[in-house]
């Protein structure tokens, strides 16, 4: 017997393909510095550990399809802190901001339709779309001008009858770069000209360092019914466990259409949807500690990696992930290496091999991606470690 054409096509997550290298070193007592995936080492925030504790009901029962309507009903009040205007019925609640991505491509798009993705863009993208049937067309940015967005000419190279969608992440995993207003409005052009869906996964809104405003597809005039919005409660939260994000659209015949396949997976999870309601009350001043702990660790990261000889990152304006440019002939190879053939006084470092991240495999062999995800006394050991796996690994 054979397995499906579509499971040989799966690509492994180059976030967790190299976990059991990782398990191994650990059995045999060596210390791993987790940078590769965007685990927040930040507490929860307490309102929802009390939700945990104080669940109170005699069943566990399903939940509406679209999930709970107090949970969106909350989640209204805080859009429109972001200028964001939404009812209850325009946000279904998904399993996780994946569920809601996996949502948007088989509700609007059918085998062999294409999407225009940015490249490197983040790895589960490309992963659903193997899933769907769906084609993803790259329009590629690079780690020298710090992943700016090409122009718009770039993006009708890639055009086709089968084109169907745009795909940003704004704030953007893995590169961490912050499209501006201007950006936006070429993305908007770009959609009318060519009638197309604007997916825009915007998770990492939370997460921005610089002045320049957040601007989200839903804040562009004339996009109302092109527009899918992705978010989740994962990172912003520090809840990744608990499987909540979101699907938010003003198109009607794009939510019909979504229902089905909620339906058709009965529910989102009820305890996750109680922890996050129970998040949305969350203090400000957690917020703004938050939001200085990320951007002390990204000033001290980005610092410390290029101190290292050879190393190159840009400076990123949002999000909690960096690409950096490793002076090796191979990042699979070496992210692997530290793992099983290299430990310094005790541990080693786990990385993300950059070409996971890119629609062709052979493009990011010398880069990798990091999230500052640990507290500052954890990110100086792992550079020193990095540092001294680059000169072994060179030698």
């Amino acid at each position: 017997m054979e397995i499906s054409q579509r499971a040989l096509k799966m690509q492994s997550s180059p976030i967790r393909k190299l976990a059991k290298y990782a398990d191994r070193a650990k059995l045999a007592g060596t210390h791993v510095y987790h940078l590769n995936i965007g685990q927040p080492d930040i507490k929860t925030p307490q309102c929802a550990l009390d939700a945990v504790k104080n669940v109170g009901l005699d069943i566990l029962a399903y939940s509406p399809s679209e999930g709970l309507k107090s949970l969106r009903t909350k989640l209204v009040s805080y859009y429109a802190e972001y200028g964001i205007d939404l009812s209850p019925d325009e946000i279904i609640i998904t399993s996780g901001g994946s569920e809601a991505i996996m949502f948007a491509y088989m509700a609007c798009l059918d085998s062999g339709d294409e999407i225009i993705v940015t490249d490197p863009s983040y790895a589960n993208y490309m992963a659903f779309a193997t899933s769907c049937g769906v084609v993803m067309k790259p329009v590629k940015t690079n780690i020298e001008n710090g992943f700016r967005l090409p122009s718009m000419a770039e993006f009708e190279k890639q055009i086709t009858p089968k084109t169907k969608a745009i795909l940003i992440c704004n704030p953007n995993n893995p590169t961490g770069y912050l499209y501006s207003k201007q950006e936006m409005r070429q993305i908007r052009d770009m959609v009318l000209k060519y009638d197309l869906y604007l997916f825009s996964d915007e998770v990492y809104r939370e997460f921005i360092y610089t002045k320049q405003p957040y601007i989200s597809a839903f804040h562009l005039e004339g996009l109302e019914d092109h527009v899918v919005l992705i978010d989740s409660v994962s990172k912003r939260y520090s809840e990744c466990g608990i499987r909540i994000g979101a699907l938010i659209t003003k198109n009607k015949a794009i939510r019909e259409a979504v229902m089905k396949f909620c339906q058709a997976r009965l529910s989102p999870p009820l305890i996750g949807q109680l922890i996050a309601e129970a998040s949305l009350s969350t203090p400000k001043e957690y917020m703004a500690e938050v939001y200085d702990e990320y951007l002390g660790r990204r000033n001290f990261l980005i610092d410390g990696l290029n101190r290292i000889p050879g190393v190159y990152c840009p400076t990123p304006m949002g999000a909690f992930y960096v690409m950096v440019q490793l002076p090796v002939d191979d990042t699979e190879k070496f992210c692997r290496w530290c793992l099983t053939d290299f430990t310094y006084e005790g541990a080693t470092i786990m990385m993300a091999p950059g070409s996971g991240f890119y629609t062709n495999p052979e493009d990011g062999r010398h880069e990798v991606r990091l999230a500052y995800i640990l507290n500052k006394e954890d990110l100086a050991k792992a550079l020193v470690v990095l540092s001294k796996a680059l000169e072994a690994y060179n030698k």
